[in-house]
């Protein structure tokens, strides 16, 4: 692997990837167990330095003209029955028939590439280290023969708008910055340096031309991310992560939104500054509780009891307190728990602070918005903007500054100071503080009558519309059978808001109206 260049690339990416290349090593140069050469049985063979080769990491297996090996054959045969099915699948029309052809061609090409795989597997039942070891190693000098030749040719010595520069190497491909304007320009010479870079390998071995990333955002190993273009010069096939917290669900959602938003912004809008711009109103809305707290919930599946963990996990922990308060309702094994993190002792661990996404909101507990700064946004933040502010500006200008100084503290109606409280009950008719457990005053109790009817016709009215309001909810959310986390600050419904008050005192949603 060649070391990364990370940055952000204003300029078109070609990349070089090699077709099959572990499966062309080993036929280029006929590794098998059958050609392999034990240590002096060259020349107890009486064969000549023109009968074997001697691979990168010393081994030693005879040359095809002398004997052919079987795996070489094995997968001539995967390879040329998968060229076949994707023939065929270029014709074909019927949509059932291309999907069978497709999963047939990408079967045959797993299983060329798991040859490979099992010759170093050490517990398998055909391990072979010096195949394995010799195809990873003439990989490796591969990459670094494909950066010194396209380095070479492609110059301004040599005629060319600017000196070819390999930016990062992986497993089977490389990542060229050629210096030129348009995407287009790119593709043709991308096309031009994979077929000259593939005279200079043993047939079978093919360098192809893959894609253009244009912009590219190089991050790390494993990591970068750009628009892909591969079919046409004038419209990018899709925005292309790889290695980036967009999916992953041991994160938050907000992560997730607040990356692909920034990337948007970088990538497609080529709005650097545009991208901090947002980053940093994000982590001020969370910092002054103004996030949905459905973006905070972080979701874990519970595999094993609490006995079993070597450590505390949060959401076991949480599963074990949900099922001390409600047993029926509580997390079973193999469910997916679903938590946020509230604010606790200074110190406190994160398995002490997980808690249920609905008991926090039956209970206004506020959220520690600290801990989903440091500990879930700033690391992939971060690794998106120092390669393009620079390692030390970047965390200055992300998360430190006047957007993080205004927060907002919520009072939660259990523990603390709230523990002391008394509930006390009110008249219905006069809200006058009551002494015992009647439902109105003295002063009210000739009229008890007329106010029960009054507060049973007005529950009814709230019960109608609330069962209306909650099907709502349930539609815009795509699901009947999951509770409602919702907290729309500008509700796209006819509704009132009294209504959506009535909501907030009858369920567990919170609704800023």
């Amino acid at each position: 692997v060649i070391e990364p260049e990370k940055g952000y690339y204003s300029l078109p990416i070609a990349t070089l990837d090699f077709s099959s290349l572990y499966p062309s090593i080993m036929m280029a140069h006929n590794l098998c167990y059958t050609t392999l050469l034990q240590k002096g049985s060259a020349e107890k063979l009486g064969l000549s330095s023109e009968d074997f080769i001697k691979t990168p990491t010393g081994d030693q297996f005879v040359k095809s003209s002398v004997r052919k090996g079987l795996l070489p054959e094995i997968l001539e045969n995967l390879l040329a029955a998968r060229k076949r099915a994707k023939a065929e699948l270029k014709s074909e029309t019927d949509p059932f028939k291309k999907q069978v052809l497709d999963g047939r061609q990408l079967a045959l090409k797993i299983s060329a590439n798991s040859v490979y795989g099992f010759t170093g597997a050490q517990v398998g039942k055909l391990p072979c280290l010096e195949i394995s070891q010799s195809v990873t190693g003439f990989g490796r000098q591969m990459i670094e023969r494909t950066k010194q030749l396209v380095e070479s040719k492609y110059t301004i010595s040599n005629g060319c708008e600017a000196d070819a520069k390999v930016i990062y190497g992986d497993t089977d491909s490389v990542m060229v910055k050629l210096g030129v304007a348009t995407v287009k320009e790119a593709m043709d010479i991308g096309r031009e340096a994979a077929a000259w870079v593939s005279s200079h390998f043993t047939p079978p071995i093919k360098l192809e031309f893959e894609k253009v990333y244009y912009p590219y955002l190089l991050i790390n190993k494993k990591r970068y991310a750009g628009l892909y273009f591969s079919s046409s010069a004038d419209t990018h096939d899709k925005m292309d992560c790889k290695g980036i917290e967009t999916v992953r669900r041991d994160n938050c959602p907000l992560v997730a939104n607040l990356i692909n938003t920034c990337l948007q912004k970088i990538l497609i809008d080529r709005d650097p500054q545009g991208a901090v711009g947002h980053a940093k109103e994000v982590i001020s809305d969370l910092l002054c509780n103004r996030i949905d707290i459905s973006q905070l919930v972080i979701t874990k599946e519970l595999t094993r009891t609490a006995q079993e963990y070597a450590g505390k996990q949060a959401h076991v922990e949480l599963a074990e307190r949900m099922r001390k308060r409600d047993a029926g309702s509580a997390p079973n094994l193999g469910d997916r728990v679903p938590y946020v993190i509230i604010k606790a002792a200074k110190g406190a661990a994160a398995y002490m602070k997980s808690e249920d996404p609905i008991y926090v909101l039956e209970n206004n507990i506020p959220i520690d918005t600290q801990y989903y700064l440091e500990q879930q946004l700033s690391k992939p933040l971060l690794r998106i903007f120092e390669p393009i502010l620079g390692e030390s500006k970047a965390e200055s200008v992300l998360l430190k500054g006047d957007h993080t100084r205004c927060k907002t503290v919520l009072t939660s109606k259990v523990g603390g100071l709230m523990a002391f409280a008394q509930k006390r009950s009110t008249c219905i008719g006069c809200k006058a503080v009551l002494k015992t457990d009647a439902a109105v005053c003295d002063f009210c109790k000739k009229k008890e009558s007329e106010l029960y009817q009054k507060e049973i016709f007005h529950l009814n009215t709230l019960e109608e519309r609330f069962s209306r309001l909650w099907t709502q909810c349930q539609r815009c959310q795509g699901s009947l059978h999951e509770d409602v986390l919702c907290t729309r600050y500008e509700p796209n419904t006819s509704f009132s808001p009294d209504l959506w008050l009535a909501m907030l005192n009858r369920c567990s949603v919170v609704v800023t109206v």
